[in-house]
C-alpha cells in the first residue's frame, strides 16, 4: 500500500492559508453570517418536516430541496448500480452528516456506535443500539437486523472516524464485513469553497454552523457494483479489498492508519511543546505513524519523560520533554530540573525553600541522609554558594537513588 503522512489526511485549521483566499473569506463574512442566521431558522423547519412526513420518495424529495436551501447539495453517479437487494452499504467518512445526505437518495439506517443516545441520537438520524455492549454483541445484533426480511439496509463507515477526503482512507475495520456476505461500496466526495469541512477537534454542532455559513457544500455520491466475499477469504482481507476499491474510485491512497492512530496524533499535537520547529513538525510528527524509526524515537522520548516524571512528579511533562529534547539523557534532565528549581527558589527568597519543602515531603523510610537548608543566611557570597552546592548535591543524590530503586538498576549502571 502506498502511504502518506497523517498530517495530510486531516484538517487542523478551518481557515485557508492562502492570503488571497483569506481576504476573499473576510469580504464574504457578512454575507455568510446573514446566511447562517437565515439557514438556522430554515433548518428547524427542515427538521420538523422530516419528522412529520413518513419515509417515502415524497419526503426525500421535499427534504432534499429544503437542504439545498441550507447549502447542502447532493449529486449521485451511477444510480442504477444501486442494488435494492443489498443489505449493507459501506462508505468512506468525510463529515458528520454523510448519512443524512446519502439518506436523501435512498432509505437505510445507520447504527450509532458511540456518542449521544436517546433523543439526540434519533434527531441526528442514527439508529440507536446498546453501545455499552461488547463489539461481539453489537455485531450479532446487527447480523440479526440484516437477516430480517423487509428491514431497510444498513449504512456503515468502516473507517470509524472522519478524514478530509483528500489524501487517503483510514484502515477499514473488519467487523462490518462479517455482517453479510455481500456489500455495496459507496464512494463519497465532499467539496466546499473557502473553508475546510471540519477540523479534528470540532463538534458536529460547530460543523453544522459552519456549513450554514459557507456558500455551499456539495456531496458527490458514487454507487459501486456490489462485492461478495470469496471462499476462504477472511473478513479483514475482504475489508482490505473493499478499501482498495474505494480508494481507486476516489483517487486516494489506502493507508494502515487507524482511528486510534488519529486520536494519538491529535493528543501529541495538543501536548507538543510550542518551541517545536517547522521541520520537526512536518517530519517527525507528520510522518510519525508512517516511519517506524520516527515512531520509535517518539516512544523512547515519552518513556524517558515518564521516568523523569516518576522522580520529579511536580514538574510539568512539557518542561521535561523540552529538556529531554536538548539533553537526550534522563540523569542530565533530572540534574537540570533540580538546578533550575533550586536557583529559582534562591533567587526569589534568598534561601532554598525547594530544599526544605521538597525534602520534607519525601518518604522517611527511603530517603537518604540529606543536609537541610541553612538555618541562617550566609554572611558572604562564598558561604551562600557553598550552602547552595551542598543542597543541590544532596537533592541530586536522592533523586538518583530514587530512580535506581524504582527501576531496579544496579548502582554502577546508573551513570
Amino acid at each position: 500500500m502506498e502511504t502518506r503522512g497523517i498530517e495530510d489526511m486531516f484538517d487542523f485549521r478551518r481557515f485557508p492559508k492562502d492570503a488571497a483566499v483569506l481576504l476573499l473569506l473576510l469580504i464574504y463574512s457578512p454575507v455568510g453570517i446573514c446566511l447562517m442566521l437565515m439557514r438556522i431558522f430554515i433548518g428547524v423547519h427542515v427538521f420538523l418536516v422530516s419528522c412529520a412526513i413518513p419515509e417515502s420518495f415524497v419526503r426525500r424529495f421535499v427534504v432534499r430541496v429544503m437542504c439545498s436551501v441550507l447549502g447542502m447539495h447532493v449529486r449521485q453517479r451511477n444510480p442504477r448500480s444501486r442494488d435494492k437487494n443489498t443489505k449493507l452499504y459501506v462508505c468512506n467518512h468525510v463529515t458528520e452528516f454523510d448519512h443524512n445526505v446519502i439518506n436523501l437518495l435512498t432509505p437505510f439506517n445507520t447504527p450509532q456506535l458511540e456518542g449521544s443516545t436517546g433523543f439526540m441520537c434519533w434527531a441526528r438520524g442514527f439508529m440507536e443500539i446498546h453501545s455499552a455492549s461488547s463489539q461481539e454483541a453489537i455485531g450479532e445484533s446487527l447480523q440479526r437486523y440484516c437477516s430480517t426480511e423487509g428491514a431497510p439496509p444498513l449504512l456503515v463507515f468502516p473507517e470509524e472516524d472522519t478524514t478530509n477526503g483528500r489524501a487517503g482512507l483510514l484502515k477499514f475495520s473488519s467487523w462490518p464485513f462479517s455482517l453479510t456476505e455481500s456489500i455495496q461500496p459507496v464512494a463519497l466526495r465532499v467539496s466546499r469553497p473557502l473553508l475546510s469541512m471540519s477540523t479534528v477537534e470540532s463538534s458536529w454542532l460547530i460543523d453544522l454552523l459552519w456549513t450554514f455559513f459557507a456558500p455551499c457544500t456539495v456531496y458527490h455520491v458514487s454507487w459501486l457494483p456490489p462485492v461478495s466475499r470469496q471462499d476462504g477469504e477472511s473478513t479483514q482481507e475482504f475489508a482490505n479489498k473493499v478499501q482498495e476499491l474505494l480508494a481507486i474510485e476516489l483517487g486516494l491512497v489506502s493507508t494502515k492508519i487507524t482511528k486510534a492512530d488519529k486520536a494519538e496524533h491529535i493528543k501529541r499535537k495538543r501536548h507538543s511543546a510550542p518551541q517545536t520547529t517547522t521541520s520537526a513538525t512536518s517530519g517527525s510528527i507528520g510522518l510519525g505513524f508512517m516511519a517506524p524509526s520516527l515512531g520509535s524515537d517518539d516512544r523512547r522520548v515519552a518513556k524517558m519523560a515518564q521516568q523523569v516524571k516518576d522522580v520529579l512528579p511536580h514538574v510539568p511533562i512539557n518542561i521535561i520533554t523540552r529538556d529531554l529534547a536538548k539533553t537526550n539523557c534522563v540523569d542530565a534532565t533530572i540534574t537540570n530540573l533540580l538546578e533550575s528549581k533550586e536557583e529559582a527558589s534562591v533567587g526569589a527568597t534568598g534561601t532554598s525553600t525547594f530544599g526544605s519543602s521538597r525534602i520534607s515531603s519525601f518518604p522517611s523510610g527511603s530517603s537518604p541522609t540529606i543536609k537541610p537548608a541553612a538555618n541562617t543566611f550566609g554572611r558572604s557570597p562564598i558561604d551562600r554558594h557553598l550552602s547552595l552546592q551542598e543542597r543541590k548535591e544532596a537533592l541530586y543524590k536522592y533523586a538518583r537513588r530514587r530512580y535506581i530503586e524504582k527501576h531496579g538498576l544496579e548502582l554502577e549502571d546508573s551513570h
